[in-house]
């Protein structure tokens, strides 16, 4: 798989001083995991899920969770996973492609019936989403990986009312830590489940608003990130919450893109497009996972890859920060003036970030000087 591959190679070079590397199967656990970018759900119920793999890959989306759980009806589970097990094989038979996929469970005993039904279909997938995480029902699904035979990965997702609860979430998050510490090398990612999240409050966040302005959710996704994603080596990629809307409506605040980076770059067109796709506020939601500490976002609509991508992209000055950190002169600490002129870089606080940013340029590529978000969206498809 590569990022940005949909654009042509001329393209490609405008964009990228440095571009997006080819990621295969044998990469190391962490640069997959960045890799993810925007990850895709789709009910297993579809009837054209194979295609629609196929075709979403061929726009940008290179990973996909085929789920068998929320967003399935209860009395509609047999004939989804009948479904998806039909839609596998099919894909599989085609030739499969670059995307990373996954099956959303509900139980753990799904995942040795499924994969004993996919047969040598199951190559095409990359692994299982274990919903409700916690340490008791997570030892259920790392047993049944264990006793599927299997070498997939998992990506569970944090989302029980147990996490939420205040008098509970300490020792929930603590029991999920020392788990996923034991079984380090099946674990792809951690995901957060927003919208359960949300429903032990009785909340659902309005359009205008990011999940960082709920503060009673904001904290349960800050002490997530606390426990569960260190830099020090002990923690994990974790996945931005959902964004979960995808088309226009009245707005009471003002839109959250400034006209002048648009104007600027001819792009007034793309920034009337983008604020009647409500893909402002997504964007904003974007930047502060960055600046939350997590990497990547479950993503409901195909509208909302590019923005992802977008900006998971390394600026120049990004890269060239990153690199001076990490340069032979600074490995005995201290501090100096960065190479823009515009901040200090202190070798030892910033190296963990460092190291992460060279990381991700490696999977989504470090942009020419100059170029900016407003370019990334314009190329990939978000006209």
């Amino acid at each position: 798989m590569r990022h940005f591959a949909h654009l042509g190679t001329g393209e490609r070079r405008r964009l990228f001083v440095r571009e997006p590397e080819e990621i295969g199967p044998g990469a190391e656990r962490e640069i997959r995991a960045i890799a993810l970018g925007a990850t895709l759900y789709s009910p297993a119920i579809r009837p054209t899920l194979a295609a629609d793999i196929a075709k979403r890959a061929a726009g940008g989306v290179l990973s996909h969770v085929l789920c068998l759980e929320d967003s399935v009806a209860d009395d509609q589970v047999e004939a989804a996973e009948a479904n998806l097990v039909s839609q596998l094989q099919a894909y599989a038979d085609s030739g499969g492609g670059e995307s990373q996929l996954f099956i959303r469970v509900r139980a753990p005993d799904q995942i040795p019936d499924l994969l004993a039904r996919l047969g040598s279909a199951a190559s095409v997938l990359a692994g299982f989403v274990l919903p409700k995480f916690t340490a008791p029902t997570g030892r259920k699904y790392f047993d049944a990986m264990d006793s599927a035979h299997t070498d997939l990965l998992v990506m569970p997702v944090v989302e029980s009312p147990e996490v939420v609860h205040q008098e509970s979430r300490t020792e929930v998050l603590c029991g999920i830590a020392h788990l996923l510490a034991e079984h380090r090398e099946q674990v792809l990612a951690v995901r957060i489940g927003a919208a359960d999240l949300c429903a032990v409050f009785g909340l659902r966040r309005d359009r205008e608003l990011s999940i960082y302005d709920l503060h009673p959710v904001a904290s349960v996704i800050s002490d997530i990130v606390t426990m569960l994603g260190r830099a020090d080596g002990t923690g994990f990629v974790i996945t931005g919450p959902v964004w979960e809307y995808f088309s226009a409506h009245p707005r009471l605040f003002k839109p959250l893109l400034r006209t002048t980076p648009f104007a600027e770059h001819a792009g007034l067109r793309l920034r009337s497009d983008l604020l009647a796709g409500d893909l402002d506020g997504l964007i904003r939601e974007i930047v502060l996972d960055k600046a939350n500490g997590m990497t990547g976002k479950t993503v409901i609509h195909p509208s909302h890859v590019h923005a992802v991508h977008a900006l998971l992209a390394v600026t120049a000055e990004e890269y060239d920060d990153a690199s001076d950190i990490l340069g032979e002169d600074a490995h005995n600490g201290g501090v100096r003036r960065s190479q823009h002129g515009n901040k200090m870089n202190e070798a030892k606080p910033h190296r963990a970030w460092a190291n992460r940013t060279l990381s991700r340029s490696r999977v989504f590529g470090v942009t020419r000087p100059g170029v900016g978000i407003v370019d990334l969206l314009g190329a990939g498809g978000q006209r």
